[in-house]
């Protein structure tokens, strides 16, 4: 066996809200089997030699504009990864005190920015000839209902929008896969189940009592997976949605 085989090996990857819990993962992971992993993130300045970009993946623009200057900077980019989260500050607010305000918007943040950036680097791809894959972050809260037993006794908010939201970005990869598909694009959706993040130990208890695991995931249970749909080795995949939830949505 080779164990010195990188399957992201000359590939420039890009992933939005990579300075995150999960976007750390991702790019850690990239690096580690090859890659060069380029964090686009609000929250970091710009430096090129730790391979970060500063970017506001909310509007057009500016994500076309940041496109150009990866382009420039390190060449075709050859997968992306949508992991950005953005939202407002009343993020959580119960449903039947919700906005429409509030609502539009974090739809416009998170899932047209997801739509924006798939249409922007599906163009830089196109262009190019580049064989890419893109990987939307979505969620099994976009493939069941939320099982609100297990937030009882605790202050956690679950936000109305959110299934919607990835819901929407699971099916939107399929059409996605489906329109660009004979061009060699692939797009994936990877949907993660319950990260550990330090919340309350009531719910901890109550999401691995049910879970069949019996344990909540980890960023590094989430990363393989993306890493995988970006690489050759699943070159034959496009228009799935890989569940990586412990079985959650198994039952």
């Amino acid at each position: 066996m080779n164990t010195s085989f990188k399957p992201l090996s000359n590939k420039t990857i890009v992933v939005t809200g990579g300075n995150g819990l999960l976007g750390k993962a991702f790019i850690e992971d990239i690096k580690n089997k090859g890659g060069i992993g380029i964090s686009l993130d609000i929250s970091h300045p710009t430096n090129f030699e730790l391979n970060q970009i500063h970017a506001d993946v909310t509007t057009e623009n500016s994500i076309s504009k940041v496109i150009n200057e990866i382009s420039q900077q390190y060449g075709n980019i050859d997968g992306w990864v949508n992991n950005a989260y953005p939202r407002t500050k009343d993020w959580g607010t119960d449903f039947l005190n919700l906005t429409e305000e509030s609502l539009k918007t974090n739809v416009d943040l998170q899932m047209n920015s997801y739509i924006l950036c798939c249409k922007e680097i599906i163009k830089h791809m196109l262009d190019n000839k580049v064989k890419g894959s893109i990987v939307n972050i979505a969620s099994i809260y976009g493939i069941v209902g939320n099982d609100f037993t297990i937030y009882e006794g605790t202050d956690m908010k679950i936000p109305a929008p959110y299934s919607a939201i990835k819901g929407g970005v699971i099916n939107f990869s399929r059409f996605l896969a489906s329109r660009f598909g004979a061009d060699e694009i692939r797009i994936n959706a990877v949907s993660p189940g319950g990260i550990f993040d330090n919340q309350p130990p009531s719910f901890v208890k109550e999401y691995e009592r049910k879970v069949p695991m019996k344990r909540m995931g980890n960023p590094n249970d989430i990363a393989p997976a993306v890493s995988f749909l970006l690489s050759d080795q699943a070159g034959y995949i496009t228009g799935q949605n890989l569940a990586v939830d412990g079985g959650w949505t198994s039952i």
